[in-house]
């Protein structure tokens, strides 16, 4: 396991939603190469789409932006060695 602590910047996610996501990336990134953030995105996407349901959305890199809609309580963005980390559950689109 890493020895940093992971920084939460922003949530609206329940505690202990919040630690397994942390927790997530931890294991990623003992998993695989920092430089691989497509992976590490995509193993932290499977283990909450496991978790907690299909849906999942996760983007992880050391500069980037981004603009969503999410399914109240289940949005995170935090940061943990050199990355930031940005989980949440798509939104349903609105009926026509």
């Amino acid at each position: 396991m890493l020895e940093g602590k992971a920084r939460v910047q922003d949530t609206d996610m329940p505690a202990r939603m919040q630690a397994a996501a942390t927790s997530a990336a931890s294991r990623a990134l003992d998993l695989f190469d920092v430089a691989d953030c497509r992976a590490i995105a995509g193993h932290i996407k499977t283990e909450f789409d496991k978790r907690y349901g299909v849906g999942w959305q996760c983007v992880v890199g050391a500069n980037f932006g981004c603009f969503f809609t999410h399914t109240s309580g289940t949005f995170i963005y935090f940061s943990l060695e050199r990355l930031s980390f940005l989980l949440f559950k798509a939104a349903a689109a609105a009926a026509s």
